[in-house]
């Protein structure tokens, strides 16, 4: 058991970051600390799928020397979608920011639960 442990260790360690950020995002009333914590779940989803698109022994999916055998290259695919993953994470982040600039400059405070209240009371 301990080898299978050392073997995936890089898949375990995006588990507990994922768990750590979903954690972040569900126990944390601070708005900063929410979006924190969904961008440790993104770089989890990131960290798991570029472990799992390496094949040890294997180059980038760039044609040198002539080598067109695909078994010589890994599987482009997934890096692929780590690359465009971080660009909408990067864009969902500034917009999660912008909004709770907005939110701040009209309540003054990022707790949820202050938000909510007031809100309540403004109906």
């Amino acid at each position: 058991m301990g080898g299978n442990l050392l073997a995936n260790m890089l898949e375990v360690v995006s588990m507990i970051l994922f768990g750590i950020g979903f954690g972040n995002l569900l126990l944390q009333k601070n708005l900063l600390k929410k979006i924190i914590g969904l961008n440790i779940m993104d770089s989890a989803v990131y960290l798991f799928l570029a472990e799992k698109g390496y094949i040890e022994g294997r180059a980038a999916p760039i044609v040198t020397d002539g080598v067109r055998n695909m078994e010589a290259y890994i599987n482009p695919i997934p890096s692929g979608l780590v690359l465009t993953g971080i660009v909408v994470s990067v864009s969902v982040s500034a917009l999660m920011l912008s909004l709770t600039i907005r939110l701040y400059r009209r309540y003054h405070t990022l707790d949820l639960d202050r938000i909510s209240m007031i809100m309540k009371r403004e109906e």
